[in-house]
């Protein structure tokens, strides 16, 4: 089972927020992630939600890319 420190990852005002709450807000709500970061990956990706970053492909590929390296 995976687990995460939610503390370390989201901004404070979400940290006890249920997950399907926090998978439905903005991608702001994840620490470091600013309002206008928010905005530039919903212009330029269409990304609105911490869902919708998830499942960006850019970002599944970049994953899997650094799995395969991490595997050597």
């Amino acid at each position: 089972m995976a687990s995460i420190d939610l503390d370390k990852v989201l901004d404070r005002a979400w940290a006890d927020k249920p997950l399907s709450e926090i998978l439905a807000a903005p991608v702001g709500a994840l620490k470091g992630v600013s309002d206008r970061d928010g905005e530039l990956l919903q212009e330029a990706f269409g990304v609105k939600t911490v869902a919708d970053l998830a499942e960006l492909k850019y970002v599944r590929w970049a994953q899997a890319l650094a799995a395969l390296d991490a595997a050597k």
